[in-house]
C-alpha cells in the first residue's frame, strides 16, 4: 500500500534536499574491516545505532573512532554503525551550506544496556551516556588533536578512562587547559578496571 502524500518514508524524502550536482562518492564506502550487512539478526543483544551521513560539500557525520558489531548501508548518504553495550566511540559532525561551515560537533559517547540512564542523542538510538560533547570548530580541533596524541602513544582511544572524556569535556566548558592522557595514567585505569 502507498503512503499518504503527507508521509514519505525517508528514502523518499532524500532526494528533495540532496542536490542533483552533488556527487557521492568513496567516502561513504564502508571501511573494509567492517562487515556491511543489510539487516540485523533477531537474537542479537539490543545495540546502540549509531547515524552517519556523507553529502559532499554539505555534511559528513562520521565516527572519529570506535568499533562497531556491524554496519547497515541505508542509501548513497547514510549508513547506521551499531556497537555492543559498553562501547566507547567518538563521532564528529561538520555541515555546511553555500556560505560555509555552518557546525562542528563531536561526541564521545558511551552505549549502555537495557534499564541504565541515558542520555537522548540526535542520531543515537535509543540513547548513550554522554562522556565529551565539544560544540564549535575551535574545541572539536582540540579535542581531535588529544585523540592524536593518545594513538600516537599506541594507546586505542575506545580503551581510554571513561573518566578522563569526562574530565577533557569540563575542561572545555570551562575553557581550562586540557588534561593529557599517557601511559601511566591507562596503565592505572587498566589496573582499576582488572580489580572489578
Amino acid at each position: 500500500m502507498n503512503a499518504p502524500p503527507s508521509i514519505l518514508r525517508p528514502t523518499e524524502a532524500l532526494p528533495a534536499i540532496v542536490p542533483s550536482d552533488v556527487s557521492v562518492n568513496t567516502p561513504m564506502d564502508s571501511p573494509p574491516h567492517l562487515p556491511v550487512t543489510s539487516a540485523a539478526d533477531p537474537g542479537d543483544p539490543p545495540l546502540t545505532r549509531v547515524s552517519l551521513a556523507y553529502v559532499e560539500h554539505r555534511i559528513n557525520l562520521y565516527l572519529r573512532f570506535g568499533q562497531p558489531l556491524r554496519e547497515l548501508r541505508l542509501d548513497r548518504w547514510r549508513r547506521c554503525a551499531s556497537f555492543a553495550p559498553g562501547a566507547v566511540f567518538c563521532r564528529v559532525r561538520w555541515e555546511s551550506n553555500d556560505y560555509g561551515t555552518t557546525r562542528w560537533q563531536l561526541v564521545v559517547l558511551q552505549a549502555c544496556t537495557p534499564g541504565e540512564r541515558m542520555q537522548r542523542i540526535a542520531g543515537v538510538r535509543p540513547g548513550a551516556q554522554l562522556l565529551l560533547c565539544a560544540d564549535d570548530e575551535t574545541r572539536v580541533q582540540a579535542v581531535l588533536q588529544q585523540i592524536d596524541v593518545i594513538e600516537a602513544l599506541a594507546i586505542d582511544p575506545t580503551q581510554a578512562s571513561p573518566a578522563y572524556w569526562r574530565t577533557l569535556g569540563n575542561r572545555l566548558a570551562a575553557r581550562q587547559p586540557l588534561p593529557a592522557y599517557g601511559t601511566e595514567r591507562h596503565a592505572a585505569w587498566l589496573r582499576g578496571e582488572d580489580l572489578r
